[in-house]
């Protein structure tokens, strides 16, 4: 139990440390989007190449494990939107946000520091061959499915081409890619290279935590909520159950090495579900509190799911 609090303790208290700097007025609230634009656009895209470049990237793109992994985010995208709908009277786009919510994974600005905090650099390989498809596919995903359901939606054929716009100017998925070239070519960098991508890529877990922490004060609780708490409960339990399942015990996976996409997949929903609430202006406030109250709730989940994966 004192090895789980070692690797979650620094972790939230970073988070902990944003929220308090902007609640108290120690640090700009105006500047976190900044911060986190900084985390998302440079910083991450550098770790990203330069551990990529660097580890056998080919060999942990494991079907067994990204497989299971998408399964579980599409089941609880389906079941978020059956629990928007059916249950609190959603309609059909803001069923689709709340799914969203359900859905998408902090695999970033909680996900990387958590992951390399309790597994190191074994895990990282594994983590990123997650990582690189992740948005391409969620928000592909979520996007021809708010399309296609609400009845004020654009032709089918402009949500293609805004998606892959979207997926195409993502630096997290330049990073990857061109990672992936380097690495398949047997590129070399010359030492001020290494070294600028390696103080790029040590900034990223300071700064994102302390971004999402200083990012939790713009999230109130409204009165949806009990729908965020089981859209929640959905990211942070149900789709890591569905992992630990499909990996360990219908496909064998080792556990030493299903735990890695387990573990990620039992992060809080990201800022994109909120993102994506805000662009399309549907169930906005349901996903702010699924947000803020998965990413709380999730040190607890988190801790659980480490001592049940035996770290």
């Amino acid at each position: 139990m004192l090895a789980i609090v070692n690797v979650i303790a620094p972790i939230f208290a970073l988070i902990g440390l944003g929220y308090g700097a902007v609640r108290f007025k120690l640090f700009p609230a105006a500047g976190i989007d900044s911060l986190i634009a900084f985390v998302n656009n440079f910083a991450t895209p550098c770790l990203l190449f330069y551990s990529i470049l660097t580890s056998d990237f080919r060999a942990a793109f494991n079907l067994a494990i990204i497989g299971p992994y998408y399964f579980g985010a599409l089941i609880c995208f389906a079941l978020g939107i059956f629990v928007g709908i059916r249950i609190y009277g959603n309609t059909k786009g803001e069923g689709v946000s709340s799914g969203f919510s359900a859905m998408f994974t902090n695999t970033v600005l909680v996900g990387l520091p958590i992951m390399a905090r309790a597994y190191g650099d074994p895990a990282m390989p594994t983590v990123f061959s997650i990582i690189g498809i992740h948005g391409a596919i969620l928000i592909t995903t979520g996007m021809l499915t708010m399309e296609l359901m609400r009845r004020d939606g654009r032709p089918l054929g402009k949500a293609l081409l805004l998606a892959a716009r979207r997926i195409a100017l993502n630096p997290l998925l330049w990073g990857i890619a061109l990672g992936l070239v380097a690495n398949l070519l047997g590129v070399s960098l010359v030492e001020p290279v290494e070294a600028f991508l390696t103080m790029m890529a040590q900034a990223v877990v300071p700064a994102a935590l302390f971004g999402i922490g200083g990012a939790l004060n713009e999230y109130k609780l409204s009165d949806n909520w009990s729908q965020a708490l089981v859209l929640s409960l959905m990211k942070l339990l149900l789709h890591p159950a569905i992992c630990y399942v499909l990996m360990v015990l219908v496909l064998g996976v080792p556990l030493e090495t299903a735990r890695y996409g387990i573990l990620l997949s039992a992060m809080p929903a990201g800022i994109n579900s909120y993102v994506f609430a805000t662009y399309y202006n549907r169930g906005v406030s349901v996903a702010a509190n699924t947000i803020l109250i998965g990413t709380v709730g999730s040190a607890l989940t988190i801790s659980m799911w480490l001592f049940l994966l035996s770290l």
